[in-house]
């Protein structure tokens, strides 16, 4: 029983690594698409959306039947709860980059960005498909320091989201309203993305260590040694009523 359990799961991960590459080809597509005003790019971004969907639907049916099977013990259970909540996030993630290939689509042929501001979201758009690189690292290989650092890579993006603002509200804007609008919500899909990455780094921490990232950091200060798969056996032997 417990092996079938263990291909369950294992298969459950292979999903989670195929929909974190979807949603970044999603993404990738997304993004040249705003970048150079290809429609051929913007349309194969949208259609990866239908295939997210399955995956999706697949993911959360075996959710319910590893739940379902058999009592899990503590790291099981751990990798289904946490791969639940991943699921959900890149989820999102595909839906915010949908909305830029869906924007790109909707101005094309003309150029979504004023040529001034190009630059600077490219370098937006780099910096998220870097977390988006590092958030499918942390599904093969999981690591609690690596995930707790993807939150440096996401303030990179929050400095560049508000610098970005700062020039489209500034009083000098020499372009439309229209792509003051545009580039603000690009900065908010962006941004979101790269937060639902962070979003991913933190279930991966609670998924090695069973705890949330800011206690990980607290424990790592005080140089305290843990192993929480130890911890949660003793409980489990003391309460064990077989």
């Amino acid at each position: 029983m417990r092996t079938n359990y263990r291909e369950h799961l294992d298969a459950f991960s292979r999903d989670l690594i195929e929909m974190c590459q979807n949603v970044r080809t999603l993404m990738d597509n997304a993004t040249v698409a705003l970048l150079t005003q290809s429609l051929d790019h913007a349309e194969d971004a949208l259609s990866f959306s239908d295939g997210l969907d399955v995956i999706r639907q697949r993911c959360e049916t075996r959710g319910m039947q590893l739940l379902a099977l058999e009592s899990p013990v503590a790291s099981d259970l751990r990798q289904v709860v946490s791969s639940i909540y991943i699921v959900e996030d890149f989820e999102r993630m595909g839906a915010l980059a949908t909305h830029i290939a869906r924007l790109a689509r909707l101005r094309h042929p003309h150029p979504v960005l004023p040529e001034p501001m190009v630059v600077l979201v490219e370098e937006l758009a780099r910096l998220a498909h870097e977390l988006g690189s590092q958030t499918e690292d942390l599904l093969y290989a999981p690591d609690a320091d690596a995930a707790v650092g993807l939150r440096n890579a996401d303030d990179e993006v929050d400095t560049m989201t508000s610098y970005i603002l700062n020039v489209v509200t500034n009083r000098h804007w020499e372009h439309s309203t229209r792509e003051a609008v545009d580039l603000a919500l690009l900065c908010r899909y962006f941004e979101r993305y790269s937060d639902h990455c962070v979003n991913v780094a933190a279930r991966t921490v609670f998924l090695v260590t069973g705890m949330k990232p800011e206690a990980y950091l607290e424990h790592r200060r005080s140089g305290d040694s843990f192993d929480m798969d130890e911890r949660f056996a003793v409980i489990e032997q003391r309460f064990d009523r077989t």
